[in-house]
């Protein structure tokens, strides 16, 4: 129905930071569409149509989520390895975070803020219960009313303060604020994937690590093996990561509003990496070796 169109896209965009996965939220945008199009006729407008459509989708997340354990990343289930370089630990049939393609045309953007799609910032929302999730996200993302929220969940408005009050309390626990992050200009940016490339594509572990903090965290779901520091990723690339000098090969995306990267070995998909920055280097990497990826980002089969 040509009237519910123009809402799918910042529809996809709630059902992600609800879920954590692109791809369930594709399906619930599918499911809150089908919905309002059955009811479209009962449709009263004693609200606007875009807030009707969002309580479908809130709902629809909702009741997925009553059935689904949280998307975590392998930080989020335990320490560190000290081992880089041994044999990964995988874990195939965890339901892993992942990321979403964006871009500066994101129609979602007009009614939420860039931040709001920060993999952190949606990393760190699967932390929180699912009604707690929700109504951090239609107060603090979308900015409806606590008397919306708590007509929408069926609650009072006390309930719905004391609960985006909890959910603030634990996303500070577990997310850096915004005020932490050193935000790089958009050139720095390119300069340093650029340089991150260009190493890569040598196989270069020392011009690698080199662009990453001190502390850098590595991860690459589905391997719960995770790795701080460029001394533990260093073991990790020179022992365990596969490929050589002029194996690889990349093509450029966006995903959370960041610059991302596909990444080819020998021609075939590999990984998506995701990318946070502070100053001059990076401080999270994330590869993602789920090659449904590849297409969802709209990325070529081979290279």
């Amino acid at each position: 129905m040509d009237v519910l169109s123009p809402y799918r896209r910042e529809l996809l965009g709630h059902c992600y930071r609800m879920l954590g996965s692109v791809h369930d939220a594709e399906d619930l945008v599918q499911e809150t569409m089908l919905r309002a199009w059955r009811a479209y006729d009962r449709f009263e407008g004693r609200s606007t149509l875009r807030t009707w459509l969002y309580r479908i989708a809130t709902t629809q997340c909702l009741t997925a989520l009553e059935s689904r354990g949280r998307r975590p990343l392998p930080a989020g289930l335990g320490g560190p390895s000290d081992t880089g370089g041994l044999p990964l630990e995988s874990r195939e049939d965890m339901p892993w975070f992942e990321p979403v393609p964006t871009g500066s045309d994101d129609p979602a953007a007009i009614v939420t803020s860039r931040e709001s799609t920060r993999l952190a910032f949606v990393a760190a929302l699967q932390y929180l219960p699912p009604r707690q999730r929700a109504v951090l996200i239609l107060r603090d993302v979308l900015a409806w009313r606590a008397a919306e929220v708590a007509d929408l969940l069926d609650t009072t408005v006390a309930a719905v303060n004391s609960a985006l009050q909890r959910a603030r309390e634990r996303l500070n626990e577990v997310a850096p604020t915004l005020e932490d992050v050193e935000e790089p200009t958009t050139e720095d940016k390119r300069a340093l994937l650029a340089g991150y490339v260009a190493a890569f594509e040598r196989k270069d572990v020392d011009a690698i690590v080199a662009l990453l903090a001190e502390d850098a965290v590595w991860e690459m779901p589905p391997f719960t093996t995770w790795f701080r520091g460029r001394e533990q990723v260093a073991r990790h690339l020179a022992h365990q990561c596969p490929g050589g000098p002029g194996d690889f090969d990349f093509v450029h995306t966006e995903a959370n509003g960041e610059p991302a990267l596909g990444m080819y070995l020998w021609g075939k998909p590999f990984c998506v990496q995701t990318f946070t920055a502070r100053g001059a280097l990076y401080t999270h990497v994330v590869s993602f070796f789920d090659n449904r990826l590849f297409g969802t980002f709209g990325l070529p089969p081979a290279r």
